[in-house]
């Protein structure tokens, strides 16, 4: 991809991830931050899971919107913080395994919009299984506080 614009950009993306109380409950952590792409790992949990015993699709795709977000914060200047403008998810298996990874690509960044790719991988001793992908658009916000 490109390097990152920020150079406090890993540290400030680690920092604004611990802060959100959704990961924290959820049991999502940081598996790898490189310019433009965050992958975050999240452990089964029967907590999250719908009627079927499979993962909830509002927790993959929570986890999918987090890792497109900060893929694209990665690429932000010091003075951006990162809100979702839309997402599209499209579901192609169930989400069942007893780990999930969840990967977050910058295909275009720019100065306000960036535009991301996801994917959700669930795995097991065997096999890992892409069971969701996202498009989703991020837009830098500047002059927030808190």
């Amino acid at each position: 991809m490109t390097a990152f614009r920020n150079p406090d950009a890993v540290a400030r993306m680690r920092a604004d991830f611990a802060r959100q109380g959704a990961m924290s409950a959820m049991g999502i952590t940081v598996g790898d931050v490189a310019p433009g792409r965050v992958v975050l790992d999240m452990p089964f949990n029967p907590d999250f899971t719908q009627h079927h015993g499979f993962m909830h699709a509002g927790v993959i795709t929570t986890a999918m919107d987090s890792a497109c977000g900060f893929a694209a914060f990665t690429l932000m200047d010091a003075e951006a913080e990162v809100l979702t403008v839309e997402f599209k998810a499209n579901f192609m298996a169930p989400a069942k395994g007893v780990h999930f990874r969840f990967e977050g690509e910058v295909l275009k960044s720019g100065r306000t919009l960036t535009f991301t790719t996801g994917r959700a991988i669930a795995l097991d001793c065997e096999s890992e299984t892409t069971v969701a992908t996202m498009t989703a658009t991020m837009m830098a916000v500047r002059g927030m506080t808190g």
